[in-house]
């Protein structure tokens, strides 16, 4: 039996927001980023959706004894599905990968009813920019697609459940990314 390890494209990114151990950087074709809501979450949060031009950045991550369980819960608004043929890790052995994505037809685009938070775009950021680099984070923007949603800034009273406290230096690459992306913050 392989053994099985997730691949995270968003907050699973920041080491800090879980404790799966056995983390490498890795990369999944064929997919891209996007912000979306789903009626089980009442703010916009990362998904995953087929683009066969694309190819993003990630961690990879063990799931000790295949127990699934825990981690099912914190994505519940997600559907786990097998990444095996997807994704590119540095691991020698074979392993079996699955990741998370909100499949067509349950989400919808975020609206100022359904804001993304800026507080988990600092999370997810700062995670790129400890496994990637700022040229990491200049991907990550690159290869997520709407950034037309709302931002709320929450960043005074964080409201990201899983939230740590972030960098000056991801801040301002937060920042700049979403001038460039001209992304609309709200209060």
């Amino acid at each position: 039996m392989k053994a099985p390890y997730f691949f995270g494209y968003g907050s699973l990114v920041n080491r800090d927001t879980h404790q799966y151990g056995d983390t490498h950087p890795a990369r999944l074709t064929g997919w891209r980023r996007v912000w979306r809501h789903t009626d089980l979450r009442a703010l916009a949060y990362l998904t995953i959706e087929p683009d066969p031009h694309c190819e993003i950045e990630g961690l990879i991550a063990h799931v000790p004894d295949g127990d699934w369980a825990a981690l099912d819960e914190r994505e519940r608004a997600y559907d786990r599905i097998d990444a095996n043929h997807a994704v590119s890790h540095p691991k020698p052995a074979a392993i079996d990968v699955a990741t998370y994505t909100v499949p067509k037809g349950k989400h919808g685009a975020p609206d100022t009813e359904h804001p993304v938070l800026l507080s988990y775009v600092d999370t997810v950021v700062q995670g790129y920019l400890r496994e990637f680099g700022e040229a990491g984070v200049a991907r990550f923007f690159a290869t997520t697609h709407g950034w037309s949603a709302p931002m709320l800034n929450d960043r005074a009273a964080p409201r990201y459940p899983r939230y740590e406290p972030v960098s000056e230096a991801a801040i301002d690459l937060v920042d700049e990314g979403l001038h460039q992306q001209q992304a609309t913050l709200i209060t």
